[in-house]
């Protein structure tokens, strides 16, 4: 990776670690399904206008549902549950051990003995977490938070798949000599536009589960009732974490191979508890610093060697 593809890894880390803070003060004012729902309507409208689709299929609909449907409606209903920022933001990282569990799966890809035990490391941490249920861990926001770990491995495939494809039809369209040179012109809106066309089929689905679940929710008095803070906390939820997060992230994942990339996702749960505990007064505990510690220890351990993307370094 070039110093600033390993500068924008960073930054979004950044982001969606300080996210989680952002989500619990805006979860003050919405409630979760409806939250979620309106935060891919903003990452859709009106950007939909304007960005050419991807191409509609399976793997758009994939990386829709497990990304931003799966992952958020779960996290931010743990959440709405009683599981803390921080808890939330390192808990979610398991999404790497079910990552390679994929790559294996679907991708044919070697595990190699390393990774094996790294994710026994990492199931021992999620063991301390799940001795300790109840207060900042609730169960069900554990099992909540493990479903969307799933649909975001899902996810991760799918936007390296499609990321493969639009860069093949970009290589058959273009010369040689230039094929690398509008590869890198074409990469980072291509990556925007699967957020955001992305980001409307959640949108559609989400509401549509809100409507059903949480009906008393829909009236003028929510929107108008909710803080400032509430408000403040979607745009940044919307506009930083969405649109330039996944943006890069995606960006990312089709200029590196995934084994490059997906170990900056370790530093997320470390800024996630930093801000959980500087801004919402989140108390760090032993278990909770053992847990961190065997989840983290496990990552690096099971990022040896990921093999998404393995067989075309570029994609």
């Amino acid at each position: 990776m070039t110093p600033i593809h390993i500068a924008l890894a960073v930054l979004v880390t950044f982001i969606w670690g300080v996210n989680f803070t952002f989500i619990a003060w805006a979860l003050e004012s919405f409630p979760p399904l409806m939250l979620t729902a309106l935060r891919f309507f903003f990452t859709a409208v009106p950007l939909v206008l304007f960005l050419k689709p991807p191409k509609f299929n399976r793997t758009l609909f994939i990386y829709a549902i497990g990304t931003f449907v799966m992952q958020y409606a779960f996290v931010f209903t743990a959440m709405h549950l009683g599981a803390s920022a921080g808890l939330t933001a390192l808990l979610l990282q398991v999404q790497i051990f079910i990552t390679v569990l994929l790559a294996y799966i679907i991708l044919g890809e070697a595990v190699s003995r390393m990774q094996i035990i790294g994710m026994l490391v990492g199931v021992l941490g999620l063991g301390v977490i799940a001795l300790n249920l109840g207060g900042d861990m609730p169960l069900v926001g554990f099992i909540c938070i493990l479903i969307a770990a799933i649909g975001w491995s899902f996810g991760n495939i799918a936007s390296k798949q499609a990321s493969t494809q639009q860069s093949i039809g970009n290589i058959s369209t273009t010369s040689p000599a230039n094929s690398n040179k509008a590869s890198n012109k074409t990469s980072a809106l291509s990556a925007l536009s699967l957020v955001v066309w992305g980001g409307l089929i959640a949108c559609v689905v989400l509401t549509l589960t809100s409507l059903l679940f949480e009906n008393e929710a829909w009236t003028l008095a929510t929107f108008t009732q909710a803080s400032f803070k509430s408000w403040l906390s979607l745009g940044f939820i919307v506009y930083v974490s969405t649109l330039i997060g996944f943006g890069l992230w995606a960006h990312l994942l089709s200029q590196n191979i995934a084994s490059k990339v997906m170990p900056f996702a370790l530093l997320v749960p470390v800024f996630g508890m930093a801000t959980s505990v500087l801004f919402t007064g989140e108390v760090v505990t032993w278990w909770k610093m053992l847990a961190m510690m065997l989840i983290l220890s496990g990552l690096v351990l099971a990022n040896v060697k990921i093999g998404l993307g393995r067989k075309s370094a570029h994609v």
